[in-house]
C-alpha cells in the first residue's frame, strides 16, 4: 500500500467527517441537508474503500447521517482507523504491484 493513498484517504475522510458534523451546526437547515449529505457520504465511502468492508461501512455511514443527533460520530475516520491500524489485510488497495494481462483477439 502506498504512503500517499493512505494519507489521501485519512484526509479525505478527515474532511467528509467535517462535512457530516458540520450540517448540525447549521440551524433547521441542518437536518435538511443530511437528506442530500447521507447517500452523498454513502457512495464516497464505497468508492474510498471498494471492498465488502466498504460496502457495509457506507451502509452504516448512510444511516450515520440519516438519523437525527448522530452527525458528531466520525465515522470515515473510524473505518480509515480500522482498515490501516487493526485490519490486517487491506486487500483491494493499490500496492504499488501491477499485474499485465494479455488476451487473446480469436
Amino acid at each position: 500500500m502506498k504512503e500517499n493513498r493512505k494519507k489521501k484517504l485519512l484526509w479525505q475522510g478527515l474532511l467528509y467527517d467535517a462535512i457530516g458534523m458540520l450540517t448540525m451546526a447549521i440551524p433547521v437547515v441542518g437536518p435538511a441537508l443530511d437528506i442530500l449529505w447521507a447517500p452523498y457520504a454513502g457512495s464516497q465511502m464505497l468508492k474510498m474503500y471498494p471492498n465488502k468492508k466498504g460496502k457495509i461501512a457506507s451502509i452504516i455511514v448512510f444511516i450515520e447521517e440519516i438519523l437525527p443527533y448522530t452527525d458528531y460520530i466520525p465515522t470515515f475516520t473510524i473505518m480509515w482507523i480500522y482498515t490501516f491500524i487493526f485490519a490486517k489485510n487491506t486487500k483491494g488497495f493499490d500496492d504499488g504491484k501491477t499485474i499485465d494481462i494479455k488476451m487473446n483477439d480469436d
